[in-house]
Formats: structure tokens, sequence, C-alpha cells
């Protein structure tokens, strides 16, 4: 069975975003206001091939602590669903 994960990794909140925080600090300037805080993050689309959803998010998971995140660094979340 095919599933489509979605994932999000975002450095934690503890740390400086250097990339969120020029952006904050630019949005002014092309006349978005209001805005007090920017983090920038990645987004990850997989299509993955598993036997239960339970199997895609155990090999998600391990992709995520092994090689899309840093974990001392960042956090990431997922979403499963089926692929249609």
């Amino acid at each position: 069975m095919k599933f489509i994960a979605a994932i999000d990794v975002m450095p934690h909140k503890e740390l400086l975003d250097p990339q969120g925080k020029t952006v904050a600090n630019n949005l002014s300037h092309v006349q978005i206001f209001g805005i007090e805080e920017v983090r920038i993050g990645k987004h990850i689309a997989m299509t993955l091939e598993a036997e239960t959803e339970e199997a895609a998010r155990e090999k998600v998971e391990t992709a995520c602590q092994k090689l899309l995140a840093n974990l001392i660094m960042e956090t990431y979340t997922f979403k499963i669903s089926p692929a249609e």
C-alpha cells in the first residue's frame, strides 16, 4: 500500500532562527506589517510503500530521526495519509 508523508522540520524554539529574523525584519519593506515572528524550516513530502499505516509511520519516524532532522537543533512532526 502506498502512503504520503508530510513532514515538517523546524528549529527548536529556544534557538535563534537567523533566516526567520531576516524575513521578519524585512516584511515591512514590502508593506506587510504586524508580523511579530517568523520561523523558517523545511517541508518534506515523501511517498512510501508499507503494509500498514503503522509500518509507514515507523519508516517515516526512522527517516526523521536518522537523516531528515538534526535532533540537536530541530524538531519534526509528520502526518501520514493513504496515497490516492
